[in-house]
């Protein structure tokens, strides 16, 4: 456990975010975030991506303590989210439970509640030790290569107006026409302690606001109500300690719902290391 325990403590992203362990064992894992801005969006309004790290932060101690440190490395093969309600100006706490241990797999529930007691996130998350294989390299980018250098309306003021996105250095270089292309630069304050990489969280954050983005690209901006009710993703590899980027379209529309694709690649090689699909909704 104290190997999990440093995981977290001595992660750059897991730091960066205030993630805090507040129980360990081989069946649940307890986190606390206390609330702070660069979490959050405009309004103090929790960000959906620090759900979404909080989560597999969450489900990677349990499965990690429940499978043993040495069947890593440790991966996320299947992550469903769904957001429940926002947390508002105040912190949150994840509850991470094991479902069911296997050889090399953990199926694993996360709870995240307000610390005012509502529950705002909800996530089923499959983790797998690859018991010392080789790091695996993802293939390469198929998604669209949203070729444009057209940031919108949208694109910087964005960049500049949420924390969230502002402190993790994120640049939407695209957005136009149902797609996206974001890149999110390498910094310490992305790391993980044990692959050397980029954090899982960070890598699924930065997909998380892809997605968001290319369903405004249809839109463009206006008064209007906007939310991520769902997200599903897989990593396939570990995120690299570089640049990333994300690809992201809008391929299908009913009404005030956006389905986006989305791939989050090496801004060096194109090998992609996750890819999902966000559930977005804009009331017009």
């Amino acid at each position: 456990m104290s190997d999990v325990n440093a995981w977290i403590a001595d992660s750059g992203y897991s730091k960066q975010l205030g993630v805090e362990v507040v129980e360990l064992t081989d069946e649940l894992t307890r986190l606390a975030l206390p609330f702070r801005e660069g979490n959050s969006n405009p309004g103090g309004a929790l960000h959906g991506g620090v759900y979404a790290s909080l989560s597999v932060i969450g489900a990677q101690a349990t499965a990690r303590t429940a499978l043993g440190m040495d069947l890593g490395p440790f991966h996320t093969v299947g992550f469903q989210i769904n957001y429940l309600a926002a947390a508002i100006n105040e912190g949150v706490s994840a509850e991470a439970r094991l479902l069911r241990r296997g050889k090399e797999l953990c199926f694993v529930e996360v709870t995240v509640r307000s610390d005012s007691g509502r529950e705002v996130s909800h996530a089923t998350v499959l983790i797998r030790g690859r018991a010392g294989a080789e790091p695996n390299i993802g293939p390469p980018t198929q998604a669209v290569s949203a070729a444009g250098d057209d940031p919108g309306k949208m694109g910087g003021a964005v960049t500049a107006s949420v924390p969230f996105i502002h402190e993790r250095g994120i640049v939407i270089e695209h957005m136009a026409d149902g797609q996206s292309r974001l890149r999110m630069p390498w910094q310490e304050s992305h790391g993980d302690a044990t692959s050397g990489g980029t954090h899982e969280g960070a890598a699924l954050a930065l997909l998380d606001t892809a997605g968001a983005m290319a369903a405004w690209a249809v839109t463009g901006p206006g008064p209007y109500k906007a939310s991520t009710p769902s997200m599903q993703a897989q990593v396939l590899a570990e995120p690299p300690a570089e640049e990333l980027v994300a690809y992201a379209q809008v391929n299908y529309r009913d009404k005030e719902i956006f389905y986006s694709d989305v791939e989050v690649a090496s801004a060096s090689s194109g090998a992609v290391c996750a890819r999902g699909t966000i559930l977005y909704r804009i009331i017009t």
